[in-house]
This record gives structure tokens, sequence and C-alpha cells, in this order.
């Protein structure tokens, strides 16, 4: 069985190999993908953290009736009474969204205006219910693609090519294809339960005939100089329109393959796999953090000025996602050391602190999305890792203090469970509010962390060259 893993004096790369991996302690199993890590005190800072949304449990106009209704008759039994599941627990009527429509809204939108031409409408209804009713649902794990589908694919992967052994290869690729989208994953779950109303307002504009979506965003949610939120948008190839000094329009869209597996998903999902809107989001978050350069049809995204990997997303990428599509700013705070060999040699913080500093995010409201590692027996002991999300903490019988997850790669609809003496010692690093991150530290701007080690790399790459 096969493990990868990654040296970690490389930037974090979030790679697309994973496997499944047990603890052997006494706490819940995790399905586990492969990241590298190492990269130290990354952070985009901002002051919005916050999302206000308006709960109402209850149907007022008229307008809002008749939206129900529709929606409602169009729906199965088991569909019907995830709707009303989605009202008495006030998630259909927030309107904590971009534009202040509420999930009702952008369902009934995705009933009554044209969907891609490959999207069945009532399809996307059904998985949009799923998702209110249990956000778990949300996974990574990658779709197969039919027989009848794989010869136009591959196409597709090898530019039509006739070469026996590109064919080949791209054949073994789409057989043994696992997701690198941990982050991006993770962020599509924070966005649908923590930014309900603006998670399905992305949704209709991702399936709709132009697969896109237009969101205003506050450029101090990227940085605090305005020139440098600029610097960021143009370096990360986003495409945006400034409004004013402090606001711009940024377009949000799927990588072009992206469309073709959420078409085939549409008519051949399996248990287990993404769904069109996992496809669709996910696709849309890598496309955002990798300059625009993703490709979903083999998982693997360009170089660029931050990383010569082909893999996931890699740290502050991830950050610059969050603080775009969720109109917050988080701080990625770095907790283990880690020597040139790719081996944990020590910790920033003691575990007491880092505990404060979880326990201080989640009574904010807000989840965590951290970075755990473990060491690769088949690798020499060399440390790989997964992203996932920290939403809730509880004391168990037995007095032993346990964090509540949620892993895009655990084939559990449902959260999971791990004890804080698993866990805390694993952790490499943790997105907090700035408020919290800064307590004892000063971090600096993770992009000019980044930007100042390619060039230094470049530099030595060059001066090894000439010399």
């Amino acid at each position: 069985m096969y493990m990868a893993s990654v040296n970690f004096p490389n930037l974090n790369i979030y790679q697309s190999n994973g496997i499944k991996s047990v603890s052997n302690t006494n706490d819940s199993a995790v399905t586990q993908s492969i990241e590298s890590k190492g990269h130290s005190t990354p952070s985009f800072r901002a002051t919005a953290y916050q999302s206000a949304a308006t709960v109402r449990t209850n149907l007022v106009t008229k307008d809002e009736k008749k939206k129900y209704e529709e929606i409602s008759n169009e729906l199965d039994l088991d569909h019907r009474k995830k709707l009303e599941f989605a009202l008495k627990t006030g998630q259909l009527l927030k309107d904590n969204s971009n534009d202040k429509s509420t999930v009702l809204d952008n369902l009934h939108k995705i009933l009554k205006e044209e969907r891609d031409p490959g999207l069945d409408k009532i399809n996307i209804l059904n998985e949009c219910l799923d998702i209110l009713a249990n956000p778990y649902v949300i996974t990574q794990t990658a779709e197969d693609i039919p027989p009848e589908y794989q010869r136009q694919v591959i196409g597709l992967i090898t530019g039509l090519s006739e070469n026996p052994q590109e064919i080949a290869q791209a054949k073994w690729e789409l057989q043994n294809l696992h997701t690198g989208t941990c982050p991006a994953a993770s962020i599509e779950f924070d966005l649908a339960t923590k930014h309900t109303a603006e998670f399905f307002r992305m949704v209709e504009g991702l399936t709709s005939p132009k697969n896109e979506v237009v969101k205003t965003i506050k450029m101090d949610n990227l940085s605090e100089k305005s020139s440098d939120a600029i610097w960021l948008l143009t370096k990360f190839k986003t495409p945006h329109k400034m409004l004013n000094f402090d606001t711009a329009l940024v377009l949000l869209k799927p990588d072009k393959d992206a469309i073709i597996r959420a078409r085939i998903q549409n008519q051949h999902r399996d248990k287990g796999e993404r769904s069109m809107i996992d496809v669709l989001m996910q696709s849309t978050l890598m496309q955002l953090g990798s300059q625009q350069t993703y490709n979903s049809l083999t998982d693997k995204r360009a170089p660029n000025a931050w990383t010569q990997e082909d893999g996931g997303l890699i740290d502050f990428e991830k950050t610059y996602v969050e603080s775009v599509v969720e109109d917050k700013n988080t701080t990625s705070v770095t907790y283990q050391k880690v020597d040139d060999n790719g081996r944990l040699k020590g910790y920033e913080k003691d575990f007491g602190t880092i505990k404060k500093e979880l326990l201080d995010t989640l009574k904010m409201g807000h989840n965590i999305i951290i970075g755990y590692t473990w060491p690769d027996p088949e690798n020499e002991n060399r440390l790989a890792g997964h992203e996932i999300t920290i939403v809730g903490y509880k004391v168990n019988s037995n007095g032993e203090g346990v964090f509540i997850c949620q892993d895009s790669d655990d084939d559990i609809s449902a959260p999971i469970e791990m004890s804080e003496k698993f866990l805390l010692p694993k952790i490499h690093h943790a997105g907090l509010p700035d408020e919290i991150a800064s307590r004892d530290t000063k971090y600096e701007d993770s992009w000019k962390i980044g930007l100042d080690e390619f060039q230094n790399n470049q530099n030595q790459s060059q001066q090894r060259l000439t010399a």
C-alpha cells in the first residue's frame, strides 16, 4: 500500500495522492489525504470576520409563501421534509449573502431560471436540500468516469494524442484519481454552515448557463493596504473590477472542464462520490487559489510564482480563497516546527496555549480549518498530512476533552470526534481570527513571505547556473 508524503523544506502542498489510514489509538478513524507542510507564520489580515444573518422560521410575505410552495410542489416526499426542516431550523430564510438574497430566493432561481444544459434543476435542488439537512455530506471523494465517457475524457486530457503511452497514462490517472481538494472542500463546508445564503447564491450562479458568480469584496479583507490588495487580485489573476478604493467586483468561475464532471454526476453519481455542487464549488475554489490554472479532469494545477508543484493549494493560496469567498480574513498560525528533513522537531507554542486559541475561536462562533500531520513510515517518517475542520468541543464521560471535526475525505456523512490528546500534538497549522492569532505574535502577510522565498530560490538557482 502506497502512501505519498512530502519533503517539508518545500511550501505546503496539498497533493492529489491519498490513502485511508486508521490511527492505532482509541480515537476515531480518519481518512487522510496528503499535503506538505513546513512554511511558518502565513497570514492575510483584515478586520471583517463576522457574517451576520437574519434568522426566521416563518414565511411572512406572499412572495416567500409562493416561492416555498412552488419549490415544494416539485420535490419528492423526502426532499419536501428537508425543505420543511430548512425552514424550521432558520436555514431557509437566512440572508447572509453578498446581495442579501435568501437561501429560499436562490433555490427558487434554480427552479425557475435556466440551468446549465447538462444539469437537471430538480437534481440540483435535491443536492441543495441534502446539504441543508446535513452539510457533512460535502465530500472530496473523486467520482469515476463511466466507460461510455472515458474515450472522450481521455481525448481531452491528452489533447487528442494518439500516443499509446500518453493514452495509457491518462487512463491510469482517471482510474486512480484521489482529489487533492481537501482545503477547497473544507472551505466549501465552512461556507455552507457559516455563510449559508452566500453558499447557495454561489450554487445558483455556478449551475446557471454561465457557470459563474460575481461577488463584491472589501479590499481590507485581503490586506491592510488597498494597494497590496489590488496587487493580490492581479497576482492571483482573479478577474475583477474596482468599484472604488475600498471595494471590487470579482468573478468566480470553475475551470472549463469542471462542467464535464458535473454533467456526468447529474446522471451517474455513485454513493459517496462528490455531488454536482461539490465538483463545481471545489473547482471554483481551486481556480481562485491556483491563479486560474486548475484542471478538474486530472486534479492538477500549474506551477506558479509560489510553488513549482502541480498538486493542490499551498497554505496562503488557501487563505486567499477564504478571504475572498467568505468576506473575512484568516491568519494561518503554524504550531509545529519541522526540520530540513521533513520531521517534527518541536512546537511553537505549548499545547495549553494551542487549546485556548482553538476554544476561543470556537466561542466566537467560527469553525477552524486545520492541517494536521503524521509521520509516513514508507517515506523515512517524513511528515504527511491532511486538512480538516474543527466545528466544536466537548468533555466526554471520562472527563477527556474531545474535538468535533468535519473530514471531507472519510466517507462518513457525520461529524467525527478526536481526543485533544491525540489531535493537539498533530496540528501543524490552524486558521484563526486575527485578534486571537496576534495576541502574542505579529504575523507578516503570507504572500510577502511566499514571494520573498520564491525569489530567493530563483536567485540561488540562477547563481548555480552561472557559477
